[in-house]
């Protein structure tokens, strides 16, 4: 399966911090905006180099600078929204859409409630961002929309997923990769992450 765990010690231990129930709102938000920025380090290292020629303040010299390959980044409403700048902090030219999805209570399926993207979405390469990696079934849907509008070469990124949402979403989509700080035990039977960390969107947001 398409998965890398990012197991940096500064990751794993700020994690750590953002699992303990007694984190509160203002710790918790800054601890998710590091990760991500660590994170994004990691998935963005086969960025395309070029060499070009600069002049420093002592001689000319050849350098390596990003190619100019052309990245989005997707925040899934609204836990994802937490991940987005640390992300823009490493990458300042990134561009950021979003997208929003609600669970039907009827069908527990995800429903598409919002969409804005880049207006050149076939030229870019994404990364979905998104706290949790539950069900899968939100983060599905949000490849579905990117892949409709033309996309090709997609990358997950998440803190915490459970065994069923990475299983879910490779038969689905086998050429997303999926990086994560941690792969939980499993799924409980109101499909939290166990241990998981809670409800990120609450916690990020103080709304319970």
């Amino acid at each position: 399966m398409n998965v890398k765990v990012i197991d940096h010690p500064l990751i794993q231990h700020k994690l750590s911090i953002m699992r303990n129930v007694n984190t509160g709102t203002k710790e918790f938000r800054e601890l998710l905006d590091e990760i991500s920025m660590l994170m994004a380090f990691e998935i963005t290292r086969d960025l395309p180099l070029e060499e070009v020629e600069i002049e420093t303040p002592v001689a000319k010299c050849t350098c390596k600078m990003l190619s100019g390959k052309k990245l989005g980044i997707i925040p899934v409403l609204r836990a994802g929204l937490g991940m987005t700048n640390g992300v823009v902090k490493l990458i300042p030219a990134v561009k950021v859409g979003h997208i929003g999805l609600y669970r039907d209570p009827k069908t527990l399926l995800p429903v598409e409630y919002y969409s804005k993207l880049p207006s050149d979405v076939a030229e870019r390469d994404f990364i979905i961002i998104d706290p949790m990696l539950a069900t899968g079934n939100s983060l599905i849907a949000s490849i579905d929309i990117l892949k409709g509008k033309g996309a090709k070469n997609i990358k997950l990124m998440c803190l915490v997923a459970a065994p069923e949402g990475i299983k879910l979403i490779n038969d689905a989509h086998p050429d997303v990769d999926i990086y994560v700080a941690s792969v939980d035990e499993r799924l409980d039977d109101h499909s939290y992450i166990v241990p998981g960390l809670g409800d990120a969107g609450d916690r990020l947001f103080g709304t319970k």
